[in-house]
């Protein structure tokens, strides 16, 4: 017994991974799951159907005997009122109680009859109802399916957009402005270090000493001038 309980267990055990197992896969596809619902519903009604058609076949057995037992009863009462009109009271009497039992077994069957008549019109309605209940299922997994694929293509262009980003192209559009000042920054180092080199200090000097002999020469020919220009003594 206690290993029949432990191999119960497991057994349920199994069943629940399993069972952890298709959700997940329903969740990944739900058109698996709309499948699943659809073809269990499929196998639903193939069963009601069944039952269904055994308690129609019921129903048209028993109106079958309704209609014989009713068409006997009828003939018994005209056989019965043809004995007590001919004075065949021994036979009138047998009629009677055979007249008496047909009319209640066209009671009973009658009674049979309709509760038979609302057991396969209830199971027809509930067949009915299955079978809308497929197609709404069947319709509601394309609209649903439909649905998620039109949001999954959204997705993708949303996720397809933001992989579109320009901060990339900005970052590298720096970078090329850093690399634009720092060779302008060598430059002016380039130039200022031409300055101080013993060269430009040179070239300096010489633009200066020129204009020393400019100014020098501007002296000298003032004073000539001037010299030309004051009055002569007399002796």
């Amino acid at each position: 017994m206690a290993s029949i309980g432990f191999f119960g267990r497991l057994g349920n055990l199994w069943k629940g991974f399993l069972s952890l197992w298709i959700s997940e896969e329903e969740r990944k596809h739900p058109e698996i799951a709309y499948e699943n619902a659809i073809n269990s519903m499929v196998e639903k009604y193939s069963s009601l159907k069944q039952a269904t058609a055994a308690l129609i076949r019921r129903r048209e057995e028993l109106d079958g005997r309704f209609a014989a037992q009713t068409r006997e009863l009828t003939q018994v009462s005209a056989d019965l009122d043809t004995a007590v009109a001919t004075n065949q009271d021994d036979l009138a009497l047998v009629l009677i109680k055979k007249k008496q039992a047909l009319e209640g077994e066209v009671v009973s069957l009658r009674r049979e009859l309709e509760e038979a008549a609302k057991e396969a019109e209830a199971a027809k309605q509930s067949l009915l109802q299955v079978q809308e209940e497929i197609r709404r299922l069947r319709e509601e997994k394309d609209r649903m399916i439909a649905r998620l694929r039109s949001a999954e293509a959204r997705l993708r262009i949303q996720e397809q957009l933001e992989g579109l980003s320009v901060e990339a192209d900005v970052r590298a559009l720096e970078t090329v402005r850093e690399h634009i000042k720092n060779r302008v920054a060598e430059a002016n180092l380039s130039k200022e270090l031409e300055q101080t080199s013993l060269d430009g200090r040179l070239a300096a000097l010489r633009s200066q000493t020129g204009d020393v002999s400019a100014r020098a020469e501007l002296e000298r020919l003032k004073a000539a001038r001037a010299a030309q220009a004051a009055p002569k003594k007399t002796l």
